[in-house]
């Protein structure tokens, strides 16, 4: 199965977090935090930074590692680095996604998340 590697950027402001909704491919519709593939010579905060700004017009500084998910889809194996991030400078213009909502304790649960960010989400709780 083929592995693909991918960053996730899990932007925290004060208490809430902020999700975007897929709007393209197989997983359309269902919710995720925002990011994408490593490109070859990238490391992952690299990756991380150059897919915000171009998916959402934004600058972000990366923090801490929250978690490396494996999770095996029917036709791949997912490989994704999650990391804490905080907005520096932009507005968060949706791009590419369908929508996006800042979430919190008490509404993080109200979005369908895609599968493997479900393995995220009781880690997350804990922090905001």
């Amino acid at each position: 199965m083929k592995t693909v590697r991918v960053v996730a950027a899990v932007i925290r402001d004060n208490n809430r977090i902020f999700a975007t909704q897929r709007g393209y491919g197989d997983l359309k519709g269902g919710w995720e935090f925002p990011g994408g593939k490593i490109e070859k010579g990238e490391t992952p905060q690299e990756a991380l930074k150059r897919e915000i700004c171009e998916e959402l017009d934004t600058e972000i500084l990366v923090g801490e590692l929250i978690d490396t998910i494996e999770f095996d889809y029917p036709t791949f194996h997912l490989s994704m680095d999650c990391f804490w991030c905080e907005v520096v400078k932009g507005d968060l213009v949706l791009k590419e996604h369908e929508a996006a909502k800042w979430l919190n304790k008490n509404t993080i649960d109200e979005v369908e998340w895609l599968p493997a960010d479900v393995t995220l989400i009781d880690v997350i709780k804990e922090k905001i």
